[in-house]
């Protein structure tokens, strides 16, 4: 039955809308007819215009991305798309466009494989060379990085695909069975050191035990000689083992002298005997209020000294440094006190101490208030601009908070003082 309505790209015949034949696909059935024939065919020659809008789309795509390569994929996805689109239009200048875009895909695409199939070869050259060097962990971290150089190449021609791979492949697992049978002999050989050294223990506790104590003092200083010998331990276990080691030795000459007769007086370091004795003068000069200018700036000093000194040191008493950092701040704090007490009662030191004291008490009871105020502002500002959790805001806290608890001990001081002399 022939057609009763048609344009140039289709035609209706018996209630059916028909695409006709064009490039190589026949005429096919693509839609109905639902109210008029002439409305049928303007449909789908309106919906044609999404086809086109696909194709441009794609296009300009292609001729943005950076990885163009990966459009190849989607250019012959959109040609099967089209050959079963449902719509009447010139398809001939679209399908030209997608084999214009994948003849150029396809050319980069072979320009990119020559250009990986140099890199990858280049790099299989370098996994050799890495992989036969003598520094095993050095070659570790090389391979690691060519590895992520391959995987960061892009794929070759597939004749050479499956022989580079497998031929980079065979290359580090060559090198990472070598890498373990290193490391299980280098753990051999740490499990032999370790158990030299705990033999070096052993054998201390049983001459501690031996009954000729004289000539165990010479086979005692024997193994702290051969002790010495025994290197390349990790620092941790050699730490422990020192330790044990250490702690044999110290109880075998403690018996050793114990036999003998011998008192050892226990060895200070001078070092942390300049310390106590800083910490103790600058608690002697506390109360020395007419020369407290004089002390602050000899705390200052003494400061500095003591990181100099306790830089040198492996470890230091906490207890000690605590007390040093309390007694400066306290200093430092009685120096304010009496340096803004001046400015009103520049005769302060030849008042009796009762007034004194009662001076003291009232300014510094207002300085910490005032601190205190301040201090609680800034957390509530810090608070509010979300800044708490950072150092140099938690710095400057911690530093005004000492700053107060230090003003707070003095006023407690005074406090108990003046009690004492008027119940006196």
């Amino acid at each position: 039955m022939e057609a009763t309505t048609s344009n140039e790209y289709g035609f209706c015949r018996d209630g059916k809308v028909y695409i006709k034949a064009f490039l190589n696909f026949p005429e096919r059935e693509i839609g109905f007819v639902r109210n008029t024939e002439q409305e049928a065919l303007q449909y789908f020659v309106n919906r044609f215009e999404l086809a086109k809008k696909k194709v441009a789309d794609l296009s300009h795509e292609v001729k943005e991305v950076q990885n163009k390569g990966s459009f190849l994929t989607k250019v012959v996805q959109m040609k099967a798309y089209l050959a079963e689109f449902d719509g009447l239009g010139d398809f001939k200048p679209l399908f030209d466009e997608l084999e214009k875009i994948e003849e150029y895909l396809r050319s980069l695409i072979q320009q990119n494989q020559v250009k990986n199939l140099e890199i990858k070869r280049a790099l299989i050259e370098d996994a050799k060379n890495a992989a036969h060097g003598d520094d095993v962990l050095l070659a570790t971290e090389q391979l690691v990085e060519i590895k992520s150089k391959w995987v960061k190449t892009g794929p070759v021609d597939r004749q050479f695909q499956d022989e580079l791979t497998d031929t980079f492949q065979a290359i580090l697992e060559a090198f990472f069975l070598r890498r373990r049978v290193y490391f299980e002999e280098k753990n051999r050989i740490i499990d032999e050191k370790i158990a030299k050294l705990q033999g070096f223990i052993d054998g201390v506790h049983q001459l501690r035990k031996a009954p000729d104590i004289d000539d165990s003092v010479g086979k005692v200083k024997e193994l702290q000689k051969e002790w010495k010998t025994v290197l390349g331990l990790p620092p941790k276990k050699q730490s422990m083992l020192w330790k044990n080691f250490k702690k044999a030795n110290d109880m075998f000459f403690e018996k050793y002298n114990r036999i003998k007769g011998i008192e050892v007086k226990p060895r200070i370091d001078p070092r942390m005997q300049e310390l106590v004795a800083m910490t103790q003068e600058l608690e002697s000069k506390l109360t020395d209020q007419i020369n407290m200018p004089a002390i602050a700036d000899k705390a200052k000093a003494y400061l500095v000294k003591w990181k100099e000194i306790t830089a040198q040191m492996k470890s230091l008493d906490r207890s000690l440094a605590e007390r040093f950092r309390t007694i400066c701040d306290k200093i430092f704090e009685m120096n304010y006190l009496l340096r803004v007490i001046s400015y009103r009662h520049p005769a302060l030191n030849d008042k009796p101490r009762i007034e004194q004291l009662k001076i003291m008490i009232n300014q510094m009871d207002y300085m910490t208030k005032k601190e205190r105020s301040e201090l609680e502002s800034f957390i509530a500002q810090a608070e509010q601009d979300r800044q708490m959790e950072e150092k140099p805001i938690q710095s400057k806290i911690n530093t005004q908070k000492r700053k107060i608890s230090m003003k707070e001990i003095l006023l407690t001081g005074f406090k108990a003082e003046l009690d004492q002399l008027l119940n006196a």
